[in-house]
């Protein structure tokens, strides 16, 4: 097999164009047999072997920097930079991470699993390159998604602006192109970028601006020509007003005609945008029909293209958008935003069945946060529908356009704590620290799907400023869910466990954790009080004085940093209270990032499981040696 001879991109300098053929064909092949295991990105994947070949076959990575933007399309620059035998670790814990890693390889010259970076950082590296007069290539490979973002906007602007030498490859795998137009596209695309029509366009109208009196007016009527010509064929006019020369579209999976493309764009000065059209799921049936769910997935049967679903409850996200239909079927005020992730949201069902209340801005959160906050002041109840990850794109926003208003967002947080496989890049271990800190802002996170239904409730009740519950990204716990959801009230939480020796504060899937260690414990007995903390923000001060009143020592538990979080806050109130001599132990995640793996893993490695808690527990001053100054 060719693949197995590819260990670094210089050996596919040395293959004829029939052999990179078939070797497409092979990394195919290894992708959908690998990943029907790991799970992963296959789709995107799929849509991209290709163009990865024929940029590693013509770049010199890592001198010429190739910069994939979010990450999850660089499963094929991962096999051909020399990790391919890695891959049966592919989003395992300390294995291979799913997104592009500095650490891992040379060829990894940025990172990202949040989308619309790459053109900043390319127009970084390229500003540094000439900054140190070196003569590198930069290119950025972006999707027609990731596109949508205004960041990605921002750095086109200036890269337009500038007049740097960039390439920047638009990955389109939505846009159908008529055969009718594509081959006139493709034909004034290699007429536009060839060298020689660029240096005749540049003397005709130098000519015409010396003929005597007309000179001039030949030459702006010539342009104008020109420019009428270009708005009515090319579909690229937006990217050339930019400052862009545009080449395209090309057939993403026609390896000739993409490796002469490039070729034509390093003739060119200038940034360089180059539209190539793919197909997401190319080449195996179930993704391309379905380029959605293969987007990113985990194990499936290779064969059938069955998906391999784990059993149980329902996830916290199906329970969220059940419920949401509930709520907007009882009140027409429920508006639901997502930015860009109707499907990974849970909205898909209210979509259909309330298609005017359905509101996706595309990969836009600083513009959907905002609209949400335009959507309030008119008396509606906008629900944003975000992943914990992607909502720290809003923080100013969030700040300055909902909660010093104060107005009646609710903020529906998915994937908060742990991610699994995701790893470092989307863990949602961040939003207690930047939400509890902003004036207005109500915080809670539910213990199981039950009272995830009563929060949302309590969130469609609530006028009084933005609010917001945070779930996380697992099964439920099998709690009954029939009952119609109730209003909690506001800043109480709940003892789930009696007990004398200390008293565990726990957020949401903590509580279970804590049971499971309470349980533990009184065996040797050992009465653990479990609290339910269900509200973040604001904390339960009367439980809290309680608590110091008898001297209780108390253990806060997160799934969450440390610094900032809910332990924190527990800190600062018996601080501002001038409670001294109460012993108070945070349990949550230290100062780093947390890598891929099982949340199960992650959590062993943060010390956030129940033999970790039996062990502070059994390091506390017994309570009768305690006495707080209330």
């Amino acid at each position: 097999m060719l693949l197995e001879q590819i260990n670094r991109p210089a050996d596919l300098k040395r293959l004829s164009l029939t052999e990179l053929e078939e070797l497409a064909g092979e990394i195919r092949q290894f992708l959908i047999e690998k990943l029907s295991v790991t799970g992963g990105h296959l789709a995107p994947n799929l849509g991209v072997v290709e163009l990865t070949i024929a940029l590693h076959t013509m770049f010199h990575s890592p001198y010429d920097k190739l910069i994939f933007d979010v990450g999850h399309q660089a499963y094929v620059h991962k096999i051909l930079t020399g990790r391919k035998d890695k891959f049966d670790t592919l989003r395992k814990y300390k294995g291979l991470c799913g997104f592009i890693k500095r650490s891992e390889s040379e060829h990894d010259v940025w990172e990202a699993g949040h989308s619309s970076t790459s053109l900043s950082a390319a127009m970084g590296m390229a500003m540094a390159r000439d900054l140190k007069g070196e003569h590198n290539k930069v290119v950025a490979i972006i999707g027609d998604g990731a596109l949508t973002g205004g960041m990605a906007l921002e750095a086109m602007n200036h890269i337009g602006h500038e007049k740097k030498n960039i390439t920047v490859i638009l990955n389109d795998n939505e846009m159908s192109i008529a055969p009718n137009v594509g081959a006139l596209h493709n034909y004034l695309s290699k007429i536009r970028s060839d060298r020689h029509y660029l240096k005749a366009k540049e003397e005709v109208e130098y000519l015409l601006k010396k003929i005597p009196a007309i000179g001039g007016t030949l030459a702006k009527t010539a342009e104008k020509l020109k420019d009428s010509l270009k708005y009515f064929v090319l579909n690229g006019v937006w990217f050339e007003e930019l400052g862009f020369t545009y080449i395209g579209p090309v057939d993403g999976h026609n390896l000739q005609v993409l490796m002469d493309t490039l070729k034509q764009a390093e003739k060119v000065a200038g940034p360089v945008l180059i539209h190539i059209v793919t197909t997401k799921g190319k080449g195996y049936k179930p993704a391309e029909n379905d380029s959605h769910t293969w987007h990113g997935l985990g194990p499936y049967k290779m064969e059938s293209g069955q998906v391999l679903k784990s059993s149980g409850p329902p996830m916290y996200t199906q329970v969220f958008g059940d419920t949401l239909i509930e709520l907007g079927e009882k009140d027409s005020r429920v508006v639901a935003v997502t930015p860009a992730m109707p499907g990974g949201s849970g909205l898909l069902k209210f979509a259909k069945q309330f298609p005017n209340r359905m509101i996706d801005v595309g990969i836009a959160e600083q513009h959907a946060a905002t609209l949400c906050a335009g959507l309030a002041s008119e008396g509606l109840k906008p629900v944003f529908a975000v992943y914990s990850t992607f909502l720290q794109r809003a923080y100013d926003q969030v700040v300055h356009d909902i909660c010093r208003p104060k107005l009646n967002v609710t903020f529906a947080i998915d994937r908060s704590g742990f991610v699994g496989p995701d790893g470092e890049t989307h863990q949602g271990v961040y939003d207690i620290s930047f939400l509890r800190t902003i004036p207005n802002m109500v915080l809670m996170m539910p213990k199981d799907e039950k009272e995830l239904r009563d929060m949302m409730q309590t969130a469609l009740e609530y006028n009084d400023g933005p609010i917001a519950y945070r779930y996380p990204r697992i099964n439920g716990t099998g709690a009954n869910i029939d009952e119609a959801p109730k209003a909690i009230p506001l800043g109480t939480w709940e003892t789930v466990r009696e007990g004398d020796y200390a008293a565990v504060l726990a957020v949401g899937p903590m509580v279970q954790v804590a049971e499971e260690a309470a349980a533990q414990l009184a065996q040797e007995g050992i009465e653990l009080r479990v609290v339910n903390a269900r509200f973040i923000k604001p904390l339960d001060e009367a439980y809290l004085l309680q608590l110091a009143k008898e001297s209780m020592p108390v253990i806060t538990m997160e799934e969450g940093s440390i610094q900032g979080g809910f332990g924190s806050a527990v800190l600062e109130f018996y601080a501002e209270k001038r409670i001294v001599g109460l012993q108070v132990e945070l349990m949550g995640i230290q100062d780093y990032f947390v890598e891929h793996g099982s949340v199960p893993e992650q959590r062993e490695e943060v010390g956030l499981t129940a033999h970790h808690l039996i062990s502070e527990v059994k390091k506390l001053v017994p309570r009768k040696v305690l006495r707080a100054k209330v």
